[in-house]
C-alpha cells in the first residue's frame, strides 16, 4: 500500500466551506477504502486576527478528527497568498522534522494548491498536480498570471484540456484525463419522491474577470445565473438557489430573483459545515446550476465536483452544457442545457418520470466518478 500526502487549498481559511472540504475528502475517503496510508497538507494564512483564526483552527481540527484524520495532518503557517520561496520553517501541529520525515516517506504528492512552494515539492520523490479549474488554470500559466511548479504528473479533470482542435493547450505541462470524485460510500441513494425542490450551492458574486488580448468578460455565477433568470416563468418546479451574498448589489439582485419566482437562501445557512452541505443536497429533488463563462467559452467539458454529490444521491441534474464529452449521458440522469427552454424542457421530463431518472443519476455515479476508481487511475499512471 503507498503512503499519500494530499496537498489542499483553502480549507482551514475557509471553515464556513462545507462544500469545498468535500472536494479534497473526496481523495482522501477514496485511497483509504484501497487501504491507503493518507496524510493532509495544507498552508493556514495568518493575518493577525487571533481570535478569529484561533476559531477556524479548532473547526478544522475538530473536522480532521471527523472524518479520520487526526494526527494525520500537517499544517503550515504563511502570512500571505505568495508563494513560499523556501521550505515552510513553521509547522503548527508537529516538528519540522517530524513533517519532513513523512514528506520523505511519501510515495507520493497529489497537490491541489497551484501555487505550493518548490522547495516544499523538492521534499517528495514523485509529485502530482490536479487540476480543478480547467481552462482557468491553463489560461493562467500560459497568459504569465500564475507560476505553477513543475511536477511529475500533471491531471486535469475535464476533457476540453487538451483536446484535438480545442482551445486549450496541453502540452506543456502534458494533462492527464482524469474524473472527479465522489466517495460513494459516504454518498449514498437517498430516493425521495417528496423532495420539493431544485437547488444548488454557489457563490454569487466575486471579483473573477478573465482578461485576455482578445476579450474581457466577468466569469461569476452570478452572470451565469443572471441570463436564465426567467426559468421560474417556464416551469411550475419550485426552483431555489443557495448563495454566498456579501454585497449591497447582492441583495438587490436576490431580490429581483425572488420576485421572478426564485427561492433564495443564504449558502452559510444551509451548507457550512460538510454535514449541512450533505445534508442540503439530500433534501433536494435534484439540482439545477449554470456554470462559469468560461467553461463554456472554452469547451472545457467540466462537471462541477458538487454535480457529482448529486447525482451519487439519486438526485437528477439539468446543468449547463459546457462541451461534447464521451461519456457524460444527456437525458438519462443528467440533462446538459444551451437554453432556457432546454432546461424547462428537462425539468418537465424528470418529474414524469422521477425514480427512473434518480436510479439513473445514481448509475451514473457509479459508473464514472467512483472515488477508489479515480484514484486507482491517479495511482496507476504516478506509481506505476
Amino acid at each position: 500500500m503507498a503512503t499519500v500526502v494530499i496537498s489542499a487549498y483553502d480549507v482551514v481559511n475557509y471553515p464556513q466551506g462545507g462544500g469545498h472540504f468535500w472536494v479534497y475528502l473526496q481523495y482522501v475517503l477514496g485511497l483509504r477504502l484501497l487501504g491507503h496510508e493518507v496524510y493532509w497538507l495544507e498552508a493556514f494564512r495568518t493575518k493577525g486576527l487571533e481570535d478569529q483564526e484561533a476559531a477556524a483552527l479548532v473547526t478544522f481540527e475538530t473536522r480532521m478528527q471527523q472524518y479520520g484524520l487526526g494526527g494525520k495532518c500537517i499544517l503550515y503557517r504563511t502570512r500571505g497568498k505568495e508563494p513560499l520561496s523556501e521550505a515552510p520553517a513553521e509547522y503548527l501541529n508537529m516538528t519540522r522534522k517530524e513533517a519532513e520525515t513523512v514528506f520523505g516517506r511519501a510515495d507520493l504528492l497529489l497537490n491541489f494548491h497551484y501555487a505550493i512552494s518548490p522547495a516544499l515539492l523538492s521534499f517528495f520523490r514523485r509529485t502530482a498536480l490536479v487540476d480543478i479549474d480547467p481552462g482557468l488554470l491553463q489560461f493562467w500559466i500560459t497568459s504569465g498570471q500564475l507560476r505553477v511548479p513543475r511536477h511529475d504528473f500533471h491531471f486535469s479533470t475535464a476533457e476540453g484540456v487538451g483536446r484535438r482542435g480545442g482551445k486549450i493547450p496541453s502540452d506543456n505541462p502534458r494533462w492527464i484525463h482524469i474524473r472527479p470524485a465522489i466517495c460513494l460510500e459516504r454518498w449514498p441513494y437517498t430516493f425521495d419522491p417528496c423532495c420539493k425542490a431544485f437547488t444548488t450551492v454557489s457563490t454569487w458574486d466575486s471579483s473573477d474577470w478573465v482578461v485576455a488580448p482578445d476579450e474581457t468578460y466577468e466569469n461569476t455565477k452570478r452572470v451565469a445565473f443572471l441570463e436564465f433568470a426567467g426559468l421560474p416563468q417556464l416551469t411550475p418546479q419550485p426552483l431555489e438557489l443557495a448563495l454566498f451574498l456579501r454585497t449591497e448589489r447582492d441583495m438587490q439582485e436576490r431580490k429581483n430573483l425572488e420576485d421572478g419566482g426564485w427561492s433564495i437562501r443564504q449558502a452559510c445557512e444551509v451548507a457550512a459545515t460538510p454535514e449541512m452541505y450533505q445534508a442540503y443536497i439530500q433534501r433536494s429533488r435534484g439540482e439545477f446550476s449554470c456554470a462559469k463563462p468560461s467553461y463554456i467559452k472554452l469547451q472545457t467539458s467540466w462537471i462541477s465536483d458538487r454535480t457529482i454529490c448529486y447525482l451519487a444521491s439519486g438526485k437528477p441534474v439539468v446543468v449547463q452544457h459546457t462541451g461534447p464529452s464521451s461519456f457524460l449521458p444527456n437525458g438519462e440522469g443528467m440533462f446538459r442545457f444551451l437554453t432556457l427552454q432546454d432546461a424547462a424542457d428537462a425539468l418537465e421530463v424528470i418529474n414524469a418520470s422521477y425514480r427512473r431518472q434518480s436510479q439513473a443519476a445514481r448509475r451514473i455515479a457509479e459508473t464514472h466518478f467512483d472515488s477508489k476508481q479515480v484514484v486507482t487511475e491517479i495511482l496507476t499512471h504516478a506509481l506505476g
